[in-house]
């Protein structure tokens, strides 16, 4: 077995060991309980106000399924981004500072591998986790309101994409900063993709090509933001007119599409924030 896979079994190793799965695992069942009762309420009331769930050409179920879909896939980066965060928040310095990466970086393994290994298992850990978090959120809509989005499977890998930027960039921010920091940096970064994405919104709506542009730069420079934007814009994606304008420009919709383009950004730039790690753990005294 390579260096790099067997940390990666060291880390969920370790998320067993500190219970990080239990806590996880807690907060995932509160949050689709929740999220369960307010789908099923959400259409009984569609239902109690129009029994066809039709009102003229709105389709009423279909809106609040794909709503109820965006405010799910939300939560669920959420979710995978405090996973992250805590898989990764002191994977270089805060075990530098404890004592325990000095024996392992000079033999048997090196910095490289240590890093690889690191993402290799937080990233597929908290992958994994997201995919079942969405799969979870499309049933209960199913289940609730017998209605589902237009596209499944971009969403889900526009999901999973992202949470592994943020796990590559939390990776990062653990080899210049402590613990503590690189918490507090990731969620201000969470929140300035959140703050891109309703510039992108309000651009939109208002149809103002500053406020578009700097959104589309902001989105770029956090490509997370970018692919979970994308993942709600194909939600809805075959719905057009007054219908397709109401579910993107909601709060839990998005008006600018994925492509090839986005892809191979979001990949580029995940290597080159490996590199940047790697380069900087390389150049750190332990």
């Amino acid at each position: 077995m390579s260096p790099a896979l067997v940390v990666a079994r060291h880390v969920l190793q370790e998320s067993v060991r500190r219970r990080v799965f239990l806590v996880v695992l807690v907060l995932s069942v509160l949050f689709l309980a929740l999220f369960a009762l307010a789908t099923f309420e959400a259409f009984h009331a569609v239902d109690t106000f129009s029994p066809s769930a039709n009102t003229g050409t709105l389709d009423t179920r279909g809106l609040v399924a794909v709503t109820l879909i965006g405010l799910g896939m939300f939560a669920t980066l959420f979710l995978g981004t405090v996973l992250a965060v805590f898989l990764t928040l002191g994977a270089v310095r805060g075990d530098a500072d404890r004592g325990l990466l000095q024996p392992l970086v000079v033999r048997p393994l090196g910095r490289a591998e240590l890093l690889l290994g690191r993402f290799a298992g937080a990233a597929s850990v908290c992958a994994l986790y997201v995919l079942i978090l969405y799969v979870a959120v499309l049933g209960i809509v199913q289940l609730a309101g017998h209605r589902g989005p237009d596209r499944i499977v971009g969403p889900g890998l526009a999901l999973v994409a992202a949470v592994v930027i943020l796990v590559a960039l939390s990776l990062l921010g653990s080899v210049v900063l402590s613990a503590t920091a690189n918490g507090i940096a990731m969620f201000m970064v969470f929140g300035a993709g959140l703050v891109a994405g309703l510039l992108a919104t309000i651009g939109s709506a208002l149809n103002s090509r500053p406020v578009a542009t700097i959104a589309h730069d902001l989105s770029l420079t956090l490509p997370f933001e970018a692919l979970y934007q994308a993942g709600l814009h194909a939600l809805a994606a075959d719905q057009t007119g007054f219908i397709g304008a109401l579910i993107n420009l909601g709060p839990f919709g998005s008006s600018h599409a994925g492509g090839i383009g986005l892809d191979l950004w979001a990949a580029a730039y995940l290597a080159m924030i490996g590199a940047i790690a790697i380069f900087g753990f390389s150049r750190r005294d332990l």
